[in-house]
């Protein structure tokens, strides 16, 4: 079974948007805070929100979503920020993945909490998409690199 990406577009001020990945329909932020909830991961769980072009240079975000732009923590190819803290800050408190290219699939696995190194993000995911439905969700990003 595949799952569906989509992206969500929040306002928080005026000329400021917010990106923020749907798996399924439901906010990446909303699915790993459950996660942690459930895992016992209250010290915070969830706290989270979208990423903000307008913030931190991801690069081209349909480049950056396929894990084609430098590494985000461990120099690791693939290694991308998925969600920010809710403060818009993705230093601040931020949701890591691993992206997986292949002929058919892109995977986003390997998710982990930087500022959290014992938390075991193992049955988080694998969250499985077929490319060709990832590369056209992920062009609808296509301008908002900038911040717009």
């Amino acid at each position: 079974m595949t799952n569906l990406l989509s992206f969500k577009f929040q306002n928080s001020d005026e000329d400021t948007v917010a990106i923020v990945p749907c798996v399924d329909g439901v906010g990446l932020d909303q699915l790993v805070a459950e996660f942690e909830r459930t895992s016992g991961y209250c010290d915070p769980a969830g706290g989270y929100g979208g990423l903000i072009p307008s913030h931190y240079f991801f690069g081209p975000l349909p480049s950056y979503f396929l894990g084609q732009e430098e590494p985000v923590i461990d120099d690791e190819p693939g290694e991308i920020y998925v969600l920010s803290c809710e403060c818009g800050e993705v230093g601040c408190w931020p949701l890591v993945a691993h992206v997986r290219v292949n002929e058919d699939m892109v995977i986003w696995n390997r998710f982990s909490q930087p500022h959290r190194p014992n938390r075991n993000y193992e049955s988080f995911g694998p969250f499985v998409f077929e490319r060709i439905q990832y590369e056209q969700a992920v062009n609808t990003l296509v301008g908002y690199d900038d911040g717009r």
